[in-house]
């Protein structure tokens, strides 16, 4: 979900809700602790420079249980984050704890939204052997061409 999808979602809420995967919704007297641009820089296992730029908004439980963010206080603050940080309309990740922290994608379901988990993935299957074209081959020479001296990946 992008940036502009959460400000349109926001001005026909009169709630702000999150619910994760599990059918559990994030208690509602939840924080918005911040809202960042993050930007990646980074070579994938093929050798190929990256870059990635996402909205993160983190979200907290504190023991203010009277707290509840309004959908126009949100907007005012996402209004004033694009101002100073400079966002555009870019992903929005969410950063929520459960044990740890971890890193959710966002999408919106009848009036709430929901926090999506977000997995891990190979940006240069073609180069080290990964690629699901080549899944009927045999695991062990995938690995060890995708791991051997000089075979464009680890």
């Amino acid at each position: 979900m992008k940036l502009s999808e959460i400000k349109n979602r926001l001005k026909t809420l009169e709630s702000v809700n999150f619910k994760l995967d599990s059918g559990e919704f994030v208690p509602g007297h939840f924080h918005i602790t911040e809202i960042g641009l993050v930007t990646k820089h980074f070579i994938d296992c093929g050798g190929t420079e990256r870059h990635e730029k996402v909205v993160s908004l983190q979200l907290w439980n504190a023991n203010d249980v009277d707290h509840r963010l309004k959908p126009e206080k949100l907007l005012k603050i996402i209004d004033l984050s694009e101002k100073v940080l400079g966002l555009t309309d870019l992903p929005v990740e969410v950063e929520y704890q459960l044990g740890t922290v971890g890193k959710y994608g966002l999408e919106f379901e009848e009036n709430y939204f929901k926090l999506v988990s977000l997995h891990t993935a190979c940006l240069a299957s073609e180069n080290c052997g990964s690629s699901q074209k080549k899944e009927t081959e045999d695991a062990s020479k995938t690995e060890s061409a995708c791991c051997a001296p000089g075979g464009g990946c680890c």
